[in-house]
């Protein structure tokens, strides 16, 4: 499962990079770039949305699946990841489309097909973090209170006592 979230994460960072130069390009194309008509775009948030919500996202999941063993072999857990791809997908899809279409002044941009694309991924993802919710529940339930850092030994008093 490890190597499963790092080979996503490296996908969904080449996937937000080339996001990012399409971007750039497209925008230059139309001679938008640098203007502050694009930044109301769809097409201007794809670069941050596949770089934070895929790349950040599955780093934290690896990083939580390291530290928590019982994840790893969690099925929700499992189904969590892959519907996180597939809901991004489909995000990243109806953004990337509406922007492109709004940046090329295409007829249609505001159609809501696109919106429901995009509100079909934004409901996979919803669902994905239900499922790693409860999951990271059983997970951290399984690892019981020992694993809570000890603030003071046993043995040890802390202050005199007395209020101050």
């Amino acid at each position: 499962m490890l190597k499963l979230l790092v080979r996503l994460s490296a996908a969904w960072t080449g996937i937000g990079l080339a996001s990012g130069l399409f971007y750039r390009e497209m925008t230059k194309h139309y001679g938008l770039a640098g203007t502050r008509q694009i930044a109301g775009t769809q097409l201007a948030v794809v670069h941050t949305h596949t770089l934070v919500l895929g790349t950040v996202m599955l780093l934290v999941l690896l990083a939580l699946a390291a530290q928590l063993p019982s994840l790893q072999t969690d099925s929700r857990f499992r189904w969590a990841v892959w519907l996180w791809q597939v809901g991004l997908g489909l995000t990243s899809i109806g953004m990337l489309v509406k922007g492109t279409m709004q940046v090329s002044d295409t007829p249609g941009f505001d159609s809501p097909a696109l919106a429901g694309v995009s509100g079909l991924g934004h409901t996979v993802l919803t669902a994905a973090l239900v499922l790693l919710f409860l999951a990271l529940d059983r997970a951290v339930r399984a690892r019981g209170d020992h694993a809570l850092p000890r603030t003071a030994d046993a043995g040890t008093v802390v202050g005199d006592g007395a209020a101050s």
